[in-house]
């Protein structure tokens, strides 16, 4: 495509910084960059392979500086972290095969059900819980299926993360913030290398965007750490429905083809 005007490229970079602020907190963070590259004209595979790169530094900034914080030990998540790559490298691959409108037609109400539950569950805060699921069997099954999602599709990853450490894990919810981003940072890396390799990354788009997740990702890790639940769980919600209603508002939305609208 040719080459994006430098005011274009500086909405993007703004638009980056927006999404990743949200992203470091609630997760979501897709669904803003990726209309924005569509809307500057980049086309949808590219947009896809641009967005993994981009994102990679919102979720590395996020990860070191939860890290830093004690909220996460990247030592003892990095297996965690390597499944979760390896799962999105066969979804990324699988992408190309596997149609999509089965995952388009579920994932809004997977979403609106994820932000019932941390809606109206009262006792969900920043103190862990009963873990009802080994870190063995939780390793082994569920970060690697999430991780193949991200890599088929992507949006609301971070959303199942969150609930996975929430309910299962036993984490509270700041906690399960703070690994959710570590996890997204694998599942980034591996979808990112089968992009690559298919050549479909626009580096200065990407690079540009980059530095607007990086700064974004350590301002709202900054604020999700001193506000805890009180901050997490609202916006949690709230980006989960502003995701499902972004997908359904879409014209190819496989409902909205069907129903004629």
């Amino acid at each position: 495509m040719a080459d994006i005007a430098f005011h274009v490229l500086f909405l993007l970079f703004l638009t980056a910084f927006v999404a990743s602020f949200i992203d470091s907190i609630a997760g979501g963070g897709g669904m803003i960059t990726i209309p924005a590259m569509l809307l500057a004209g980049i086309p949808p595979l590219e947009t896809l392979g641009t967005n993994k790169l981009q994102s990679l530094f919102g979720s590395g900034s996020a990860t070191l500086a939860y890290a830093r914080a004690g909220h996460v030990n990247l030592r003892e998540q990095l297996p965690m972290a390597l499944l979760a790559a390896g799962g999105s490298v066969i979804g990324a691959f699988l992408a190309t095969v596997v149609p999509g409108d089965v995952l388009k037609i579920m994932l809004p109400f997977l979403l609106v059900a994820i932000a019932l539950y941390f809606g109206l569950k009262p006792n969900i805060g920043d103190v862990d819980k009963h873990r009802r699921m080994s870190t063995f069997l939780f390793t082994v099954t569920l970060v690697p299926m999430i991780g193949l999602y991200d890599g088929v599709f992507g949006p609301g990853t971070g959303s199942f993360f969150m609930l996975a450490f929430v309910t299962l894990a036993g984490f509270g919810i700041l906690k399960a913030t703070a690994h959710t981003k570590f996890l997204n940072f694998g599942s980034n890396v591996g979808a990112f290398v089968v992009f690559v390799f298919y050549g479909v990354i626009l580096w200065k788009v990407g690079l540009a965007m980059g530095v607007g997740q990086f700064l974004g990702a350590q301002a709202g890790s900054r604020v999700a750490m001193k506000s805890g639940a009180k901050l997490i769980k609202p916006l949690l919600v709230i980006t989960s429905i502003a995701l499902a209603i972004r997908l359904m508002a879409d014209p190819s939305h496989p409902i909205r083809v069907w129903l004629g609208w």
